[in-house]
């Protein structure tokens, strides 16, 4: 056996709820991770994979705070995670990742209305913080923060590539 499908069978063993039929976010958490949506990015399971399916479903339950808007990891993790006691807001890039996977999912529709719906929560010219606060309806944290920017191109050439027509162009303002 590979060293990689080594470590792909670890994580399959370890790091996947199958009574939950999600992923976590550690070996031994029960904790969910926005994070997870990347799996069909990086090349580790399909998106059409029922364990994706589930974790995506998981996700949108656990982390989600209106309109496509994700938390990174929930309030009982924070801290513990990334050692900030600072409440969290949805995170910019992990919204993108759930429409990269949507699109890669084949739900066209719902991938290019959600991007359309990040894409506004720029500023005046466009520029994206690392989170969103969907009460106060601001950008906040990291401003402007390159992961937000790199996901949200990887989400346009992804939606362009399978032709969405939402995607065709970023709009201007």
């Amino acid at each position: 056996m590979s060293r990689r499908d080594q470590i792909r069978a670890d994580v399959l063993a370890n790091g996947f709820d199958p009574v939950r039929n999600t992923f976590v976010q550690s070996y031994g958490s029960d904790e969910l991770d926005a994070s997870l949506l990347r799996l069909p990015a990086v090349g580790f399971l399909p998106a059409s994979d029922p364990r994706m399916t589930g974790t995506v479903a998981a996700v949108r339950r656990g982390l989600s705070v209106g309109d496509g808007l994700l938390l990174r990891y929930s309030a009982r993790a924070q801290g513990a995670v990334d050692g900030l006691d600072e409440t969290e807001n949805a995170f910019l890039a992990c919204s993108f990742w759930l429409a990269d996977h949507l699109a890669a999912a084949g739900r066209h529709d719902e991938a290019g209305e959600l991007f359309e719906g990040l894409v506004a929560l720029g500023n005046d010219v466009g520029l994206l913080a690392e989170q969103y606060d969907p009460a106060r309806r601001e950008l906040t944290a990291n401003f402007p923060q390159a992961l937000s920017h790199l996901a949200l191109v990887d989400t346009a050439l992804l939606l362009a590539r399978q032709q969405v027509p939402s995607a065709r162009a970023v709009p201007h303002r």
